[in-house]
């Protein structure tokens, strides 16, 4: 399977999962989750998407080794601050304990982006 099926599929599962959180939210009248479903629906949802966008209209032979890594390290980065937003909006764990977590978690993410520009940039993409 290409990586633009893998990141469609994930994204497809995180528009459910970011919903399901706004649902919650709305029957239940409780909002804490807002920024959990944002960060879902944004990093799992749109940034994937786009993702899947970018493999399938300009990376056709991606790098298979850093492609793996710059896929995994996005699901794995996001997945865990969807959770650690989740428990740190759910009262679970305090801000002191997820703070270091959450904070990881971003800079995997924001490495996650570097891999795909460097992708983008070394497929040549960018050319006229």
């Amino acid at each position: 399977m290409g990586f633009d099926r893998k990141y469609l599929i994930c994204a497809l599962g995180y528009v459910v999962l970011g919903m399901g959180v706004g649902v919650y939210m709305g029957a239940s009248g409780n909002h804490r989750q807002l920024v959990a479903h944002a960060h879902i629906l944004l990093v799992g949802f749109v940034v994937s998407f786009i993702y899947a966008i970018i493999h399938k209209l300009w990376l056709e032979r991606p790098g298979k080794g850093i492609a793996q890594v710059q896929f995994v390290l996005h699901q794995v980065a996001a997945v865990v601050m969807f959770l650690g937003l989740l428990l740190l909006y759910g009262g679970v764990l305090t801000e002191t304990t997820l703070g270091p977590i959450l904070g990881a978690s971003s800079m995997g993410v924001l490495a996650a982006a570097l891999l795909m520009i460097y992708m983008v940039l070394k497929s040549g993409a960018l050319k006229s």
